[in-house]
């Protein structure tokens, strides 16, 4: 009975492999437009799109980003300096990706641009603290959806939006993980609504990889800030080893995260070229074996595991 099954299931994902292999034919004349190309995934993921022959449309949000960006790749690429906080930096952007893409429309919208910090408990911080977040990793994508996607439909596309393991299971407070449980939402009525126009939408759910959003000097001082800004009595609640104890759990959390940043991009590569791509994609082992299991997981027993490896404050109970 074993054997049938374990045959049965081989059988299923070797199909699955051999569908998902099918690449879109004439790549070299198709438009894919990625925001938060300075660094990170969104840089990485410019650089090897390029070198496969697409048409990069890269959005940095700086003059030196986008310099830095042109030097490392061919001259199919462009850049444009983008906002994806500010209306009139999306409408323009907007405006140049269709000078570009013409008739053919965009084939590729990848919305990669994010922000981690203010990150910490959420007794430490204020209304302001989780708008930042929200406004560039939730309504900034948002937006620049928006805005893109007559130019998608037309070109019956793709939108990849990057989430996160975190918008799966929230560990830590602040706007990060709320902003990735709404790319999830979004994308799922997104991916829903635009079926009937031939455009298929991804989703990324990274688990932990080292680029900015993990820099451990702006976590630091993102924390000591948030510390400055509460009041006497939630500091007395808290203790003040708990920022030091709290800072040591994220700096041996941010240890534990991969530092090869193409197991990223190659999902987000291949959500854009495969005929069949995927709904979702998981890179990263702690994403597949540890993330995602526990957020399966009844709500008592994530919610102990996480207890019991949690920084506690001093008047804890």
């Amino acid at each position: 009975m074993w054997l049938y099954l374990l045959a049965l299931v081989g059988l299923w994902n070797l199909l699955r492999l051999l569908r998902e292999r099918k690449v879109v034919s004439h790549l070299q004349d198709k438009y894919v437009f990625i925001t938060g190309c300075d660094s990170g995934f969104g840089n990485l993921l410019a650089r090897q799109l390029d070198r496969r022959g697409m048409r990069v449309l890269a959005a940095c949000l700086t003059e030196k980003g986008a310099e830095q960006l042109r030097s490392k790749t061919s001259d199919r690429l462009e850049t444009v300096i983008l906002d994806v906080t500010k209306t009139e930096s999306i409408v323009a952007a907007t405006q140049w990706v269709k000078e570009r893409v013409g008739n053919r429309g965009l084939w590729g919208l990848v919305n990669n641009a994010g922000i981690s910090v203010p990150l910490g408990p959420n007794e430490w911080m204020r209304k302001k603290d989780f708008a930042s977040v929200l406004d560039v990793n939730l309504l900034g994508v948002i937006e620049v959806t928006l805005n893109m996607l007559p130019l998608v439909r037309k070109a019956r596309g793709r939108v990849v939006n990057t989430a996160s393991t975190m918008g799966r299971m929230s560990l830590i407070g602040g706007g990060y993980c709320i902003s990735k449980y709404g790319v999830e939402a979004f994308s799922d009525s997104l991916r829903r609504e635009l079926t009937y126009f031939g455009v298929k939408v991804a989703i990324i759910e990274p688990g932990g990889f080292k680029t900015n959003i993990t820099n451990m000097e702006r976590l630091s001082d993102n924390l000591k800030k948030l510390w400055d800004q509460t009041t006497e009595e939630v500091k007395e609640i808290y203790g003040e080893k708990f920022q030091d104890s709290y800072m040591k759990a994220m700096e041996s959390l941010v240890n534990t995260c991969s530092g090869d940043l193409s197991l990223v991009t190659d999902c987000m590569e291949h959500a854009l070229t495969s005929c069949h791509p995927r709904t979702r994609y998981s890179p990263g082992w702690d994403a597949k074996f540890f993330y995602l299991p526990m957020s399966y997981l009844p709500t008592f027993l994530s919610d102990a595991v996480i207890y019991w490896g949690s920084v506690k404050p001093a008047r804890a109970l």
